[in-house]
C-alpha cells in the first residue's frame, strides 16, 4: 500500500510538467501576475510559442485577422485560456508515451479526457451560463491519477484494470484495494501541489463519488454529468469503465433533457474544433 504523497514524489522523479508550465500554473494563482509575467515565461519556450501562436489562429478561436505575437495572443485568448492551453499541452506528451494495452490505453485516456475538457466547458457555459475554463481544465486534468499510478506502480494498475467489472463498484475501490489509494485522490492532491484552483481539486476528488448533496452547476457536479455523455459516446476511459452519477445530477438532466440533447448533437463537431488544443503529433 501506497499514499498519494509517496506515489507523487516518485512520479515527480520521472514525468511531470515541464518547467515552464509549472511556473505559468504559478503565476495564475498570483492575483498580482501581469501580461508581461506570462510573456516572459513563455519566451522561454521556442516550441510553446509556436504551439500558442498556431493554437490562437485555429479555428478552436476563429480570429479573423492572423495574430503573430505572444502579446496578442495572451491578451486574446485570456490567462485561464493560456494556462489550459499550456497544461493540455505539457500532457500531451504524458499520456502519448508508452504503448496501448488490451486493458489500459494511455491514447484511451486521453481522448476520454480531451472529450471530458470540451464537454465540460460546453456544460458550464451553455447550460450554467458561466466561464467555463476551470471547467474545462478539470475535465483534461479529472484522470491524470491514473497516469501516475500507470508510470509509476504499473503493474498494480493494470490489476485493478483486470478486476474491475463495470455495474458493480467505482473503479476507484479497487485501486484503494489493490494499491491503497485512487486516481482521484493522487489527482487532487497533483492538482493542490500546482495551486490549481480548489473548484478544481474538488472535482478532480469527487468525480467517482455518489453524492447526496452535490450541486449540477459546481464543477464536480459538471465532471460527473460530462462523463456520463462521453461515455454514451464511446470515450471511456477505460474499455468498459462506466460513469458515476449522483441523485442530484439525474434529475437535474431530466428536468434539462432538451438542452442536454442538443449538447451531444453538438460535442463531435466541437471537439473537431478543438482538435489543434489536444491532438496527438
Amino acid at each position: 500500500m501506497i499514499s498519494a504523497s509517496a506515489l507523487l514524489k516518485r512520479f515527480k522523479k520521472t514525468k511531470t510538467l515541464p518547467h515552464v508550465a509549472i511556473q505559468l500554473t504559478r503565476l495564475m494563482a498570483d492575483e498580482n501576475s501581469s501580461a508581461q509575467a506570462f510573456e516572459d515565461i513563455i519566451k522561454l519556450d521556442p516550441t510553446l510559442v509556436l504551439r500558442l501562436l498556431r493554437l490562437v489562429n485555429s479555428p478552436y478561436y476563429g480570429v479573423q485577422q492572423r495574430i503573430e505575437s505572444i502579446t496578442r495572443a495572451v491578451v486574446f485568448i485570456g490567462m485561464k485560456n493560456l494556462r489550459n492551453m499550456v497544461v493540455t499541452e505539457a500532457l500531451r506528451d504524458i499520456f502519448k508515451e508508452g504503448s496501448d494495452k488490451d486493458v489500459f490505453s494511455r491514447r484511451q485516456l486521453w481522448m476520454h479526457s480531451a472529450a471530458m475538457s470540451v464537454c465540460c466547458q460546453m456544460i458550464a457555459e451553455r447550460i450554467f451560463g458561466d466561464n467555463g475554463e476551470n471547467a474545462f481544465l478539470c475535465g483534461i486534468l479529472h484522470d491524470i491519477g491514473l497516469i501516475v499510478q500507470d508510470q509509476v506502480v504499473h503493474d498494480q494498475l493494470i490489476q485493478v484494470c483486470q478486476a474491475y467489472e463495470p455495474g458493480t463498484q467505482p473503479i476507484t475501490e479497487y485501486e484503494n484495494a489493490i494499491i491503497g489509494v485512487d486516481h482521484s485522490t493522487i489527482g487532487q492532491t497533483l492538482a493542490r501541489d500546482w495551486k490549481l484552483p480548489v473548484e478544481i481539486q474538488d472535482g478532480i476528488k469527487k468525480h467517482h463519488r455518489v453524492l447526496a448533496n452535490i450541486e449540477p452547476s459546481s464543477i464536480a457536479g459538471i465532471v460527473q454529468i460530462a462523463e456520463l455523455i462521453v461515455s454514451k459516446l464511446d470515450y471511456p476511459a477505460l474499455p468498459g469503465m462506466e460513469p458515476t452519477i449522483s441523485p442530484p445530477l439525474t434529475d437535474h438532466i431530466r428536468d434539462n433533457m432538451a438542452e442536454y440533447r442538443t449538447l451531444t448533437r453538438d460535442l463531435p463537431e466541437e471537439m473537431a474544433k478543438a482538435r489543434d488544443l489536444y491532438e496527438v503529433d
